[in-house]
């Protein structure tokens, strides 16, 4: 936020490989294991993450015929501000749900789920501002519409805690769509920039900074965040 736009420029290509990183692991570590603990058969959640991946790769069609229709435009950086938002906001709406279920099982539990969430959502909301800073937006608009994104987190805490019953059927394919959003992002979107660099002192700064967010990502969900 505070970076001048030299020390920005260098800084975001390293923030995308992190995100890459943190994306994958949440995805493929945290909310598809916990999706399919929660639905109980793998059958139930794969066809959700395969449709997902599909939603998002129209959503983004979508965004970039809405914005360039000549052929000779390039956008596609553009389109991934929008998904990653709705992707963050269905997991953080899904991370209140488990708060609401850990304080309902008792005060300690709610209070160790709502700290590793917090430890989580540190590594997580540092790499989408990466992504919405290289998608082209401003890094007050960047940081605005992440807490916005973040908000959902709260009102679904407390509907939650008084309807967790009728809700909680939702929880696992919630999970799956925010997943397929993650791993839409990383593979279609951050990976492709990230070969644009062929320099040998460039490719393992990337490949350091992807390993940090996989290990990162992977310390914090050992802590328990998602496992309710």
């Amino acid at each position: 936020m505070f970076l001048n736009e030299k020390s920005q420029k260098s800084l975001i290509p390293l923030l995308i490989a992190f995100a890459t990183g943190v994306l994958l692991t949440a995805a493929f570590l945290g909310l598809i294991p916990e999706a399919v603990e929660k639905a109980g058969e793998p059958h139930i959640i794969m066809p959700y993450i395969l449709g997902g991946i599909l939603f998002f790769f129209i959503m983004e069609k979508v965004v970039i015929w809405r914005n360039c229709r000549d052929k000779t435009c390039e956008v596609h950086s553009n389109a991934s501000g929008p998904i990653i938002l709705l992707g963050d906001s269905l997991h953080n709406l899904t991370d209140g749900i488990v708060i609401a279920a850990a304080f309902l099982s008792g005060l300690n539990l709610g209070i160790v789920a709502g700290f590793t969430i917090i430890f989580h959502e540190l590594a997580h909301e540092t790499g989408d501002f990466g992504v919405l800073l290289h998608s082209g937006y401003s890094k007050k608009k960047a940081f605005i519409y992440n807490m916005v994104s973040s908000s959902t987190t709260i009102p679904a805490s407390i509907i939650s805690y008084f309807l967790l019953d009728s809700m909680e059927f939702a929880v696992p394919f919630l999970l799956a769509i925010s997943a397929s959003s993650f791993i839409y992002i990383a593979l279609s979107d951050l990976t492709p920039d990230l070969h644009q660099h062929t320099e040998i002192k460039y490719i393992l700064k990337q490949i350091a900074f992807i390993i940090i967010g996989i290990v990162l990502m992977a310390l914090i969900l050992s802590l328990g965040g998602h496992q309710h």
